[in-house]
């Protein structure tokens, strides 16, 4: 009976951080190029009974573990916005942006120009061209962001285009080491260099939205809290059970 106690538990912890994973990837699910996260979980073989008459099976628990969680990086559904700032990247790279802590990479295309003329997310950090910050003129207008990344515009009365920059876009051969930041930022993991992307194509005038699918989330939310509570009373019969068990041994005449 105490195994069953233990291996219960051993779900509900499990449960526990699954219930987190899918409230966050809910919580997330309007906000634009965020990426997924899910739960990977493994069976933990554990031997505790040693008698000879117990079967070779029969002697191994099998627990629930946590392995860990990793990032769906799959695409996400686009949406035509036919705002010029805005991008979304069509393959599996990342734009660079300049933060406090160092470069960080992001998905979110909802760019802007800031007061100084420099294009920024929308929480204020720095997107990085190929030779550093892109930065527009006052006179600047009709910003063109092409395929490849390259960002161009008419000039006051000028019919010629002038180059602003060129979109930095990095791919990395070990993604799911990526570190999750607030501001929809990935920091680089143990091991993991920005690599430069080529494949890579930018949409002008769309937005990548939330690969999170709501009602497949709040299906598993369903799920995982229907799952809780079935344990939970499983675990409640069993304890009951036990404390029969010794109330009807101490009823035992010597």
């Amino acid at each position: 009976m105490q195994n069953t106690l233990l291996v219960g538990l051993s779900k509900q912890m499990v449960l526990e951080r699954q219930m987190d994973v899918v409230s966050n990837n809910i919580a997330n699910m309007n906000t634009n190029g965020y990426k997924a996260d899910r739960s990977l979980f493994q069976e933990y073989l554990s031997s505790n009974a040693h008698e000879d008459n117990f079967a070779g099976g029969d002697r191994r628990v099998s627990f629930v573990q946590d392995r860990a969680t990793f990032h769906d990086f799959s695409q996400g559904p686009t949406e035509e916005t036919k705002n010029p700032l805005d991008v979304a990247i069509d393959g599996n790279a990342f734009l660079v942006v300049q933060t406090p802590g160092g470069e960080r990479y992001t998905r979110e295309g909802n760019l802007q120009i800031n007061n100084r003329g420099q294009l920024v997310t929308a929480s204020g950090y720095q997107v990085l061209g190929t030779s550093g910050p892109i930065t527009f003129q006052q006179t600047d207008h009709d910003v063109n962001i092409a395929p490849d990344g390259n960002v161009s515009v008419l000039e006051g009365t000028s019919r010629l285009d002038s180059i602003r920059g060129k979109l930095r876009l990095v791919s990395f051969a070990q993604a799911q080491r990526l570190l999750k930041e607030g501001s929809n930022l990935y920091a680089p993991g143990e091991g993991t260099q920005p690599l430069p992307d080529t494949k890579a194509q930018i949409r002008q005038g769309f937005i990548e939205k939330s690969n999170v699918n709501s009602v497949v989330e709040m299906s598993r939310m369903i799920e995982i809290t229907r799952t809780y509570t079935q344990i939970a009373s499983l675990l409640q019969q069993q304890s009951d059970l036990h404390k029969s068990a010794i109330e009807k041994l101490a009823d035992v005449p010597n």
